[in-house]
């Protein structure tokens, strides 16, 4: 049974990524093979010739939105929110800073025209709030909201990362953070999967600001994720079902992916459509019934994410893994390089 600190390595600050490359599939791809633990070092655009003709590759088109506000309190303090999500009655679920400030009633403005309204306080940390003004939230979220880039990426969001901490097939809005391991797509790199006679088909996972959040206790068990609302159309359940009968392969662009086939797993190579909400929290043991191969960025030490990856392609050769991207100078995390475990 591994412990918190069993997810530690060592990485220079500098091997953090703080702007994305200009063209996306030029990012470095490691190569695991789990069998064996033999790597290569390849480069993202060599994606399309490792495919089989007849595996399945799943991507997640959720869209970011630009989910975190600054406004002014009553008495003209900053405060700031992320939005996590939109729910049935119109209202929002939120993180809020400073939160021992922001009690229900608060309201903070953004501009003239809008200000959000705190009507309750939720555990873990969330809030939900409703908007106020003369505008709509998504219009507000428009004028005045920013990419919600990771904490680890030590700049202010600049217009570049509207587009580029956004996958190119992104179209369903309702994601905090990026599904990562999409961004070194490009639709040129796309049609040559399509070219292999491999197939693609889309799922959604909006990212939550769980993502981030970290493992503060030593035994895993303890750990609590944020749920995360995904859907699986009956196209793309279609497709995973038919690709497995004929025993080919599920590629899982990303863990996203990973969490929301298998949560709506009912089999072994069987998965049902439909939307669901995933708490699903992947460490060893567990017994992956859908995904056979994992595209994924680099994730933090001690990162339910870093787990995840480990359980799926293996403690040991995951973390050699890791050390050896270290020492070859990847670059690490959100813009930085990829992986490949098959």
């Amino acid at each position: 049974m591994h412990r918190l600190s069993d997810f530690d390595y060592n990485l220079p600050p500098e091997q953090i990524a703080q702007h994305p490359l200009p063209d996306r599939s030029s990012s470095r791809l490691l190569v695991l093979d789990r069998a064996s633990g033999k790597t290569q070092h390849l480069h993202f655009r060599d994606l399309p010739e490792l495919i089989p003709p007849g595996d399945l590759l799943v991507i997640n088109t959720s869209r970011v939105i630009p989910a975190r506000l600054h406004g002014k309190r009553e008495g003209g303090q900053e405060a700031e929110f992320l939005l996590v999500r939109e729910l049935a009655d119109g209202t929002w679920l939120a993180m809020a800073h400073p939160g021992g400030k922001l009690k229900p009633g608060r309201r903070v403005t953004f501009g003239a025209d809008s200000a959000v309204e705190v009507i309750e306080v939720l555990g873990g940390g969330l809030r939900r709030v409703r908007f106020a003004g003369t505008i709509t939230a998504r219009a507000t979220l428009e004028r005045y909201g920013e990419v919600p880039l990771p904490p680890y990426i030590r700049r202010p969001p600049d217009r570049d990362d509207r587009e580029r901490y956004q996958t190119v097939y992104a179209n369903h809005d309702g994601s905090v953070a990026a599904p990562t391991a999409g961004l070194h797509f490009t639709t040129e790199l796309l049609a040559r999967i399509h070219e292999r006679r491999a197939f693609v088909t889309a799922i959604d996972l909006h990212v939550g600001p769980g993502t981030f959040k970290p493992v503060e206790t030593d035994e895993l068990d303890k750990h609590v994720m944020h749920p995360e609302v995904y859907e699986v159309s009956e196209g793309a359940a279609n497709w995973v079902n038919k690709v497995k009968d004929a025993e080919g392969r599920v590629w899982a662009v990303g863990t996203t992916v990973v969490r929301a086939l298998e949560s709506a797993a009912v089999a072994r190579g069987r998965i049902r459509p439909g939307p669901g909400e995933t708490s699903l929290f992947i460490r060893s043991p567990f017994d992956f019934n859908i995904v056979d191969r994992l595209i994924t960025n680099f994730h933090l030490p001690r990162s339910t994410l870093l787990m995840l990856v480990c359980t799926f392609g293996g403690y040991e050769r995951v973390m050699e893994a890791y050390r050896e991207a270290v020492r070859e100078g990847y670059r690490f995390y959100s813009y930085g390089d990829a992986m490949l475990i098959i």
